[in-house]
């Protein structure tokens, strides 16, 4: 069974940066893909980066190219969301996944398989 525990979430003001970790275990990650998504309140749960466990490409959401970096995998157990000028607009549980399908969208909810708890991140303006 894997487990995605994801931890660096809190309070920041507009302009910080923070860095979310995702440790994952139960399994020997080869050629997944590993996500971050992000839900505010209210709204639907939505699509931030992926990095295929590998390592290699890494793709993003236009909101956050160019500001949020994903990294990790690569036969270590974690994966890193760093987050540089944060915006209120970024508020939100984020959550990171694991895809095993090596086929299909990277950006869709639906074709991941595993789900850590979330972890609240906050950015005041």
């Amino acid at each position: 069974q894997v487990q995605l525990v994801e931890s660096g979430g809190g309070l920041v003001q507009a302009g910080d940066s923070l860095r979310l970790s995702c440790t994952a275990s139960g399994r020997t990650f080869s050629s997944e893909t590993m996500g971050w998504f992000r839900q505010a309140p209210g709204k639907e749960r939505e699509f931030v980066a992926a990095v295929w466990w590998s390592g290699g490409s890494r793709y993003y959401s236009d909101s956050v190219k160019g500001r949020f970096t994903i990294s990790g995998g690569n036969a270590k157990n974690t994966v890193y969301l760093q987050m540089n000028s944060l915006k209120p607009e970024d508020t939100a549980v984020y959550y990171c996944a694991v895809k095993t399908n090596k086929y299909g969208s990277r950006s869709a909810l639906s074709e991941y398989d595993y789900w850590g708890q979330g972890t609240q991140v906050t950015v005041s303006s």
